[in-house]
């Protein structure tokens, strides 16, 4: 399990995210019974996922914030990636973010599959 925390803030709300590999529903489950063992996950106040398995098909969960789910999915479904769930925790800060809740989950999928990528060996070409 890779744990970004602390991605963004904004109007009092934070962000992280978390990214693993799981092959069904019970490691799913397991998954997410994890990440909310932890103290500061445990308080959090949404979880919202998202997994293509190769054996199911696709999952998703708002867990309260309508259409993050969707918006995980459709981004785990364009990079085609399969047998990884991303997770996008959001800590609420008392004010509603209206439609820039929406940017804030694309950027912590962002990170949570940028966290995947193995890093380029070697330094930078020169221009």
């Amino acid at each position: 399990m890779i744990i970004l925390e602390d991605l963004l803030r904004d109007r009092g709300s934070r962000y992280a995210a978390a990214v693993g590999p799981v092959r069904d529903r019970a490691e799913i489950d397991a998954f997410l019974a994890a990440l909310r063992r932890q103290r500061r996950f445990d308080k959090a106040t949404h979880h919202s996922w998202a997994v293509v398995l190769s054996s199911d098909g696709p999952l998703k969960s708002d867990d309260g914030e309508a259409g993050a789910g969707a918006i995980i999915l459709k981004m785990l479904e364009r990079e085609a990636l399969t047998d990884h769930i991303v997770v996008v925790t959001r800590w609420y800060g008392g004010t509603h973010l209206g439609g820039d809740r929406f940017a804030h989950v694309v950027t912590c999928v962002r990170a949570a599959l940028q966290a995947l990528r193995p890093p380029l060996d070697g330094p930078a070409p020169r221009r």
